[in-house]
Order: structure tokens, then C-alpha cells, then sequence
């Protein structure tokens, strides 16, 4: 494989795992390959590269090349990705103690301003990036790329099923759990950001429990 198609196929897998991640996807709909492709100027190829990959990722359910679905939640797979996400997310985030400094913290507390203007207009679309941001700018900043790699899997399952939540509830009574885990980032302390991330995640994910699985599918 050529240098070129070598990025192509990495942008274009790195874009559709980003439109999973914040949600720019529904639950239970199905993906055209050929209009994925119309998209992002490239042919069918990569993109039905990009699928396969996201398939081992539990992102998609390929039934065959022009079946390609986003899968519904079930109350077992929420129950695991909560699990996981509990586990994996406030290690991340305590592991990143120390290798960030004040641009980042500059950085977090940016884009936490602009998820609470998100939040007052009631922009979903634009809250799902903030917070993919936010997450994801603290659990970069530790070392282990593995470990980032899984959390963002995770991600890829859940993303889809979270905006379509807010899509119907709203972003009105969502609780902004960020300014704990900056404050905790501030002071180093290890306890009280592994209680502001895993807040944050109970939070977010009881909305699916909530609104009911069948409702997002």
C-alpha cells in the first residue's frame, strides 16, 4: 500500500469513528457505503475498509456490502459498556495526573465554556463535541495509547445511543461535571477526579437506563 492510500484510508476510518463518537449517527439505522463515499470524495473501498475495522469494534453489524447497520442498545450491552467505561475512564483520567500542565488546564476550561453555552442553547450536536473534547484531551495526556484506544471504543458503542437521548429529553437538566474534574486537575488530587469522571459517567449513561432502550433503537 502506497504512502497516499495509506492516509486516506486513516482519515477516512478516523472520520467515520469521530462521527460515531459524538453522535453524528442514529441507532438502528443503516449506513450506505456508496453515500459515505459521496461524502467524503473518496471511493467505496475505503470506506467499506473503515466499516470493517469499526465491525471488530462493536461500532456496526455488516450483514453484507450494502447492509451495514448501526446497532441497537439492549440493557446487557449497556450494562457491560458502563462497566467497562467505569473502570477504564477514571484510571485514564487519574493516570494523566502529571503529564498535564497549565495549556491544558487552560485548554479543558475553554472547552467547558463553550459545552455550558451549548447547554443553554440547547445544541446537542454541539455538546456531544465539547464533551468528546474534554474527555478526551485529559485521557490523551497519559501515556499509554492502548489504554485510550479502548476507552474509545467504548465510545463508538454508546455515541450513537447518547445523542439520540438527548435528541429527545433535551440538554436542559444535564449536570456539568467538568468544573469538579478541572478543579481536581488544578489541585492533583487523585480521589476527587476519579469521583468528578465516574459522576460524569453515571450521569451521561443513566439517561439511556431512563429514557428506556427501546426508545433510542
Amino acid at each position: 500500500m502506497s504512502a497516499p492510500d495509506s492516509l486516506l484510508r486513516t482519515g477516512v476510518h478516523d472520520e467515520l469513528r469521530r462521527r460515531f463518537l459524538t453522535g453524528k449517527v442514529v441507532p438502528g439505522s443503516s449506513l450506505s457505503t456508496r453515500r459515505l463515499a459521496l461524502e467524503m470524495g473518496v471511493s467505496q473501498m475505503p470506506v467499506r475498509e473503515a466499516l470493517s475495522r469499526m465491525a471488530a469494534e462493536g461500532a456496526v453489524e455488516i450483514h453484507s456490502k450494502k447492509r451495514v447497520l448501526v446497532p441497537a442498545m439492549t440493557e446487557t450491552r449497556f450494562r457491560d459498556v458502563l462497566r467497562c467505561r467505569e473502570l477504564l475512564e477514571p484510571e485514564a483520567a487519574v493516570t494523566s495526573l502529571g503529564h498535564m500542565g497549565a495549556i491544558d488546564i487552560r485548554r479543558l476550561k475553554d472547552i467547558d465554556q463553550a459545552l455550558g453555552d451549548a447547554l443553554e442553547r440547547g445544541d446537542v450536536e454541539g455538546y456531544m463535541e465539547c464533551n468528546y473534547e474534554f474527555h478526551f484531551l485529559i485521557y490523551r495526556a497519559q501515556p499509554s495509547p492502548t489504554l485510550t484506544h479502548l476507552i474509545e471504543t467504548l465510545w463508538l458503542q454508546f455515541g450513537p445511543h447518547m445523542r439520540a437521548v438527548y435528541g429527545r429529553v433535551g440538554t436542559a437538566n444535564l449536570v456539568d461535571q467538568h468544573q469538579l474534574a478541572i478543579s481536581a486537575i488544578e489541585s492533583n488530587s487523585p480521589a476527587r477526579l476519579r469521583r468528578a469522571v465516574l459522576a460524569d459517567i453515571r450521569d451521561g449513561m443513566s439517561l439511556i437506563g431512563n429514557v428506556g432502550f427501546e426508545a433510542v433503537a
